[in-house]
């Protein structure tokens, strides 16, 4: 039987189920993150990543069910768009509980995620070799920088002073 997490065309209820326990775990570690280190309330931010799993979950769906060869991420894209644009219904309620979950406090457990990931695959990564190193470190590097630099000249022509 096939299963979601393999990316196949058919979605499996066990599929499905590994992706929402995923979620599951996922949010629920977000949550405390996102009020240990932000203090934003833990009712909000549940709210928020319940809406973000969900959004999630039917952006996958779409990908496998779908006869377009698109990712995930271009569905998961537009349905956010969709329902938190101004005007929608639906705006107001997923803006408010999605602004109380910190983008830090996801990124922090998705980079924790892809850790242990590399590290059940660690001798796949140790066979690419050294320079595969150099360049992971020179690509971290470079976004890091390229970021900063456009974070820098944003918040210049806006107006806020350089530090």
């Amino acid at each position: 039987m096939p299963d979601l997490s393999e990316g196949s065309e058919n979605v499996s209820v066990h599929g499905i189920f590994n992706w929402i326990l995923l979620l599951i775990i996922f949010s629920v570690i977000t949550v405390v993150g996102n009020y240990l280190g932000y203090h934003h309330p833990m009712e909000g931010s549940l709210v928020g990543m319940a809406i973000l799993s969900v959004v999630t979950l039917i952006g996958v769906w779409l990908e496998r069910n779908l006869p377009f060869d698109v990712s995930s991420i271009l569905y998961i894209s537009i349905i956010g768009i969709i329902i938190a644009f101004p005007g929608m219904p639906t705006s107001d309620f997923v803006l408010y509980y999605v602004s109380q979950v910190e983008l830090l406090s996801i990124v922090t457990v998705f980079l924790a995620y892809v850790g242990i990931g590399m590290g059940k695959s660690w001798d796949e990564f140790k066979a690419l070799g050294w320079r595969a190193i150099v360049i992971t470190v020179l690509v971290i590097a470079a976004t890091y920088y390229g970021a900063a630099i456009v974070a820098h000249i944003v918040l210049v022509l806006t107006g806020v002073p350089a530090a």
